[in-house]
């Protein structure tokens, strides 16, 4: 028997190439692009923000969802779902898209307002408004899906409307909500007075209900209603369980559907992200012909006016400057670090004592440290491929994407045992050769450094140097083998009636 082809409404906040403030832009082009090329079919809902062209992605209109309307905090909002395709692509997508004029197509922010940096005070009544078009759509459309798939705060009420208002209509019967945690710090708090524009029964405001420290809780929402949770690494979803430190607040809520949280690695775009066919590098290589990669770190070490040595180690860092990617470690272990016999280059942008002090490194040891405080995307490709080690110490991550992109350009990981690293990074075992990277527990400078030696001991030994890196150059990130666990996971969710 032929495996069942499902139905999928995927819900977000953003998608590439149209609209992107993250990872999750990313991540919803990807993922139903590859379930639509394993045969199922997906169709994507987005709000149509300000900056999103009309003429260059061909959006048009869908006469039956044309002037829809719909009640939010006392006012008639009327509103138009428009189509076009994902582009570019062999199996066609199609993607709807959420038009009105006051909410999205006046703001060409997503989230906030890009001059003051304030969120937009309205975000409770604008999100409102995306969850309650799905039910719209799916009425309008007669499409019924199998699953909707739900991601982040932003659609934490389709869950609620479904099991509250909506429990009755035959037509919303079958189907089931998968809800995705990509952050679980940014919750879509609202004040309790908000309660009134979300059209939910009086009981939900409360805190066995969707309220949260006295306040509207979106995520909270979504973690209490949705048939199935999941998150964006195994061990992260373990994380958020047990951990006070990762559940940002929520643990309780989360211990409570625990048997229904499941860990999900997010793939990469390996057309982008590849040795084989990278148009950033000077020089393409492969497993085959790891020898070239040597190119790219003369290369790098050039763009930086370091001295090239093949024998010293380049290590590299391509980070947001933050404590929570574990700045404060590298600013802690720097001047040992500089007593290395390593080169060391960092790209990335982030808090200001961070950019003050890396800056004043770069004078300091200008000829072992070279910084670029900034993003620039040729020469992040530059990094993985010319570096020897790349560095990536988190107080968590829920995926990570660096680390695996690191791996499939043979550039050794030295990580933190956390999130989605632990899941992708195998600590190489002295005994028995294993292993794909390096990786250190405590979150403390010391240790940091002393998983950087261990590394570089094994680095002075090629053979099994040279082993680490085809062993990480093997794994498989792409999003198809993340892609058939959603499939798994949706049909989980379906037989669990």
């Amino acid at each position: 028997m032929a495996a069942k082809k499902y139905k999928i409404l995927f819900v977000t906040s953003e998608v590439v190439p149209f609209v992107k403030t993250g990872g999750l832009a990313d991540v919803s082009a990807a993922l139903p692009q590859t379930l639509a090329e394993l045969g199922h079919e997906v169709r994507i809902v987005v709000p149509k923000y300000g900056a999103v062209d009309d003429r260059k992605f061909k959006i048009h209109e869908v006469v039956r969802l044309k002037d829809l309307q719909i009640n939010i905090a006392g006012k008639e909002v009327i509103f138009s779902l428009k189509s076009c395709f994902l582009p570019g692509q062999r199996v066609r997508v199609q993607i709807y898209f959420l038009d009105n004029q006051e909410y999205f197509g006046s703001r060409n922010s997503l989230y906030a307002d890009p001059i003051s940096g304030k969120v937009y005070k309205d975000n409770d009544e604008r999100f409102v408004l995306l969850n309650k078009a799905v039910f719209e759509l799916i009425q309008k459309l007669g499409w019924i899906p199998d699953i909707i798939h739900c991601n982040d705060w932003q659609c934490g009420l389709i869950p609620a409307y479904l099991k509250t208002k909506f429990k009755d209509n035959e037509q919303f019967a079958n189907f089931k909500i998968l809800f995705t945690i990509h952050n679980l710090a940014y919750q879509g708090e609202f004040p309790a007075s908000s309660f009134k524009n979300l059209d939910l029964p009086e009981e939900l405001k409360s805190n066995n209900g969707i309220m949260h420290n006295g306040k509207v809780n979106f995520m909270k929402s979504g973690l209490m209603f949705a048939d199935a949770i999941n998150t964006v690494s195994e061990t992260y979803a373990n994380e958020i369980i047990k951990e006070d430190e990762h559940s940002a607040g929520l643990k309780s809520v989360l211990n409570k559907r625990k048997k229904d949280i499941y860990g999900i690695i997010n793939g990469i775009d390996t057309k982008l992200w590849n040795p084989e066919k990278d148009k950033h590098l000077p020089k393409k290589y492969t497993i085959k012909t790891l020898d070239l990669k040597k190119v790219n770190k003369q290369a790098l070490t050039d763009r930086f006016g370091l001295k090239y040595d093949e024998e010293v180690p380049v290590l590299g860092i391509i980070s947001r400057l933050y404590d929570a990617k574990g700045f404060d470690l590298v600013q802690k272990a720097f001047n040992d670090l500089m007593e290395l016999d390593i080169q060391f280059i960092l790209l990335g942008t982030g808090e200001k004592k961070y950019h003050t002090f890396f800056e004043k490194m770069s004078h300091k040891y200008r000829d072992k440290f070279g910084c670029y405080l900034g993003f620039n995307d040729d020469l992040a490709h530059l990094i993985e491929a010319g570096a020897d080690m790349f560095l990536m110490p988190s107080k968590y991550e829920p995926c990570g994407l660096n680390q695996m992109y690191s791996l499939k350009y043979g550039t050794v990981p030295v990580v933190r045992e956390t999130g989605g690293l632990a899941d992708t990074v195998v600590r190489f075992n002295e005994k028995t050769g294993e292993g794909n990277g390096f990786m250190f527990k405590k979150y403390d400078a010391n240790e940091f450094l002393k998983e950087i030696k261990r590394a570089l001991n094994v680095y002075k030994d090629k053979k099994t140097w040279t082993k680490i890196m085809k062993a990480g150059m093997k794994s498989d990130f792409s999003w198809n083998s993340s892609a058939k666990k959603y499939i798994d996971l949706y049909k989980t969710i379906l037989s669990n009636n």
